[in-house]
């Protein structure tokens, strides 16, 4: 089973690589950004058929290594 991870900032923390991002574009000349926040997107596949098992299986993977937590979110698509 294959499935996707996106891990990004909570609302109310500070995005440093987002700003520089937002920067570069504008010195680009891309036009109308407003604001730019980063994340991380994990592609993880599974050996598992079962779609609850994954989601727990990807729940805690996200609580003990691929997010923060404290500062970040992560969302679950299988």
């Amino acid at each position: 089973m294959k499935a996707r991870v996106i891990v990004t900032l909570k609302a109310g923390v500070l995005d440093p690589q987002g700003k520089a991002i937002e920067g570069a574009l504008r010195s680009l000349g891309v036009e109308g950004v407003a604001g730019v926040r980063q994340g991380k997107v994990f592609d993880v596949e599974l050996e598992t058929a079962d779609r609850a098992e994954a989601e727990a299986q990807l729940k805690a993977a996200c609580e003990k290594l691929l997010a923060n937590t404290v500062i970040e979110n992560f969302a679950i698509e299988i």
